[in-house]
């Protein structure tokens, strides 16, 4: 490739990804809850007429790498005019889990359909039996209301209708009014500027360099395929449970590289469940997607597009809880069980590239969702990061298929009737190793007034694995004190509480890295 080529490839790459990192900041100062505002539960992406991802910004990657198959679903189903734009949230049409709404818009230029945009967010709720919509269910229906794919806006007009009835069924409606049109003002933002790139550069100019973009993609994976080592290599990691009795869930990963390609088969996995640990389609993409950008970037930096995926080719077997179909519950299968198919990719590619892949991390988001007569809350908890090759693990962060912040403690206690009565490290939750894994966190609450509480968590039976002779993370915590008692919680759990109860999560450390050198 000639340097001009090259520099012209990474300018418009930049150009792209601003489109979507601008749409996400105009999303989240306009956004109404802290779960938005505040830790930024949203992704943004730019995608082309044929449906393939152009740029995206850095946001959550269970949703961006969920985003191909959605669009690759709903996008025959529409004749797509101006001024449209199409709502989902439904897991079997490349959703991930019912509170993540999805918008899709697509972008005209002199009557001819060039791009699409998309984003989508987190709301803190959406209907169903438990506030928060991130029950401990048996049946999709119990987690809240399935969108089926359908116009929000069709030629520029809301179908206020829907729109209204959609409100009428969620708690703190005016909370996911203000959250929906957060969305709304984000995809005319990435439209306008779309626009404006199209009037000085021209529709045949666009394309001409979407299409340079993902091809360059493709070479940058095919170059780290070379890399690794040919053959296949497997792993299996366990979910500790369903929170309905099914314990010891198996997700099993076989790697087999080739010359130009892998492939990821998971049709071993466990069959889908009771419980709300079943992952669809598009969750298990997003997380295979994630593991080979993150080697990707072992190369360098390089555009993340849909090129970068057509090297890998993943395998998975409906009705499984890596291929869920209806009508699963699927709440933890997008936080929990996209955690672990990553912690399995992980472990295989370990026996590929040892001195390359990093420990187990917590291996599990900590989803906490609280609600009462007025309000519904969700937030996750970070813990500790796996030990790497050549340094100790973080503490008290995000790993893997989540990119969310903290709530800040005053945004949280504003907002709602909680007190945050400890949130610290968790010392000596990191595994020990050459290097050491991070710690996780204690996030301790007292509620204000009742409510009704829903914990999903994982890594409380099965620790995050050491990698060389390095130690496991520990596990986590869930207790509940009420009238001075203190008793433990299950990993997943729907209860109760009154004014003075307190929840404490204390979240699992990452595992650490290479023995210890006497």
């Amino acid at each position: 490739m000639k340097a001009t080529q090259a520099i012209e490839i990474e300018i418009f790459n930049k150009l792209f990804a601003a489109v979507a990192e601008e749409m996400g900041i105009v999303l989240r100062r306009s956004a109404f809850s802290p779960n938005i505002r505040e830790r930024c539960d949203f992704s943004c992406a730019v995608f082309d007429a044929q449906g393939e991802m152009v740029a995206q910004a850095s946001h959550i990657p269970v949703h961006l790498g969920a985003m191909p198959l959605t669009l690759q679903t709903v996008l025959p189903k529409f004749e797509w005019q101006p001024g449209d734009v199409v709502i989902t949230n439904d897991p079997f049409s490349g959703g991930t889990h019912l509170p993540d709404v999805t918008l899709i818009k697509p972008v005209f230029f002199e009557k001819e359909l060039v791009f699409f945009l998309i984003n989508r967010a987190h709301h803190a709720d959406i209907g169903g039996k438990y506030a928060g919509s991130m029950a401990v269910a048996t049946h999709i229906d119990e987690e809240g209301v399935r969108i089926i794919p359908r116009y929000l806006f069709r030629r520029g007009k809301l179908n206020e209708e829907f729109f209204n009835d959609l409100l009428e069924r969620l708690r703190s409606p005016l909370e996911r009014k203000g959250d929906f049109t957060a969305q709304m003002a984000s995809l005319w933002r990435g439209e306008r500027r779309l626009k404006e790139m199209y009037k000085r550069y021209g529709v045949k100019k666009l394309r001409e360099m979407a299409t340079a973009l993902k091809e360059y993609a493709v070479r940058a994976m095919a170059t780290l395929i070379k890399n690794i080592p040919k053959g296949e290599f497997s792993f299996t990691d366990y979910l500790d449970d369903d929170g309905l009795g099914t314990k010891d869930i198996p997700i099993c990963v076989k790697l087999k590289v080739k010359e130009h390609e892998i492939e990821i088969d998971l049709t071993q996995s466990a069959d889908q469940v009771k419980g709300s640990v079943n992952a669809p389609k598009a969750v298990t993409q997003a997380a295979v997607y994630y593991v080979f950008l993150c080697l990707l970037h072992t190369l360098g930096e390089y555009p993340i597009n849909q090129g970068c995926f057509w090297p890998l080719k993943i395998i998975t077997k409906p009705g499984t809880v890596v291929d869920a179909v209806y009508p699963a519950a699927v709440a933890a299968g997008n936080v929990e069980t996209s955690q672990r198919i990553v912690d399995a990719l992980l472990g295989a590619l370990s026996k590929a590239l040892p001195e390359v892949i990093p420990a187990a991390s917590c291996g599990s988001m900590n989803n906490i969702a609280i609600g009462g007569d007025d309000f519904a809350y969700y937030e996750t908890i970070g813990g500790g990061m796996g030990a790497r090759p050549f340094s100790d693990g973080l503490s008290g962060i995000h790993t893997h298929m989540t990119n969310t912040l903290n709530t800040p403690i005053e945004a949280l206690e504003h907002d709602y009737p909680l007190f945050i009565e400890t949130y610290r490290l968790r010392k000596g939750s990191g595994g020990r190793g050459l290097y050491k894994g991070g710690d996780g966190l204690i996030r301790q609450y007292r509620f204000l007034s009742k409510a009704t509480v829903t914990i999903l968590s994982e890594r409380r039976r099965y620790a995050p694995y050491g990698l060389k002779g390095g130690e496991s993370g520990k596990k986590g915590q869930n207790w509940l004190i009420q009238k001075g008692e203190k008793t433990a919680l299950p990993g997943k759990v729907n209860l109760e509480v009154g004014p003075g109860d307190q929840v404490i999560i204390e979240t699992p450390g990452g595992g650490g890295w290479g023995k210890i050198e006497n």
